[in-house]
């Protein structure tokens, strides 16, 4: 299920949404730490969620408050607050990306540096939740798959590729297991990263099945037998809305 937002979560085009009541800025040089009294220390989190007890002073992070952290530091890059959202959810017991979004750790930190600057989460984004290595083929075609369509204009898209293909083992809707706030998020960061990939989804089918109707299709393999979709008894499992 998609986590609860305490306020109405901002959409791709407005995403200070969440800063505008008063965003937690940048301390220079101290990540972790953060003093402010409007948030939480990241640690006292950490050390809460570990033992399941409230901090001494009864303080927990609250997900909008950690998105508004991201939000502070971002660096002006197109998928910061796409990886706010994902970071946020993760951390805050949403979505259903394994620990560090399916990355390695370093690659984890490579993101971080790239994308939220002077930000340490320590080991927030670890959460107990170990990646299917069972299934790690079908990872490294998912991200074959997008990475031969990449826009070629950021590192973040092979980050990118490697989280969304984590999300799509996953069971629920791609949105909600990455841990997005609504699934035009979604739409846009594939359309971003993987443009020409994107472009070929013409009918705005649910993009988990797309990706694996890609890969079906590399092989050879045509599973569906319909002359149309549109008469396809299938279809709403295919198209359509994605609550």
């Amino acid at each position: 299920m998609a986590m609860h937002v305490p306020e109405s979560p901002p959409s791709t085009a407005g995403a200070a949404g969440y800063a505008a009541a008063g965003p937690v800025r940048p301390t220079p040089g101290i990540a972790l730490t953060i003093t402010d009294r409007r948030t939480t220390d990241l640690r006292d989190h950490q050390s809460t969620r570990q033992t399941g007890q409230r901090s001494e002073d009864g303080r927990r992070l609250e997900p909008k408050r950690l998105y508004r952290l991201l939000h502070g530091h971002a660096a002006g890059h197109g998928n910061d607050h796409a990886f706010a959202c994902m970071i946020t959810s993760l951390c805050t017991g949403g979505g259903a990306l394994p620990d560090w979004l399916g990355l390695e750790p370093a690659a984890f930190a490579c993101l971080l540096r790239y994308h939220f600057p002077r930000l340490d989460l320590g080991r927030l984004p670890v959460v107990g939740r170990s990646a299917d290595l069972q299934r790690a083929d079908e990872i490294i075609e998912l991200v074959a798959l997008m990475l031969r369509d990449k826009a070629g204009d950021s590192p973040s898209e092979v980050w990118m590729a490697h989280v969304v293909a984590a999300g799509c083992l996953a069971s629920d809707h791609l949105w909600q297991d990455l841990g997005l706030w609504e699934r035009p998020e979604l739409t846009a960061l594939m359309r971003r990263n993987f443009p020409a990939l994107a472009a070929r989804n013409v009918k705005d089918m649910k993009w988990k099945r797309f990706l694996y109707k890609q890969l079906c299709e590399a092989e050879g393999i045509y599973t569906c037998r319909v002359p149309s979709c549109e008469v396809c008894t299938d279809y709403h499992a295919c198209f359509g809305p994605e609550n």
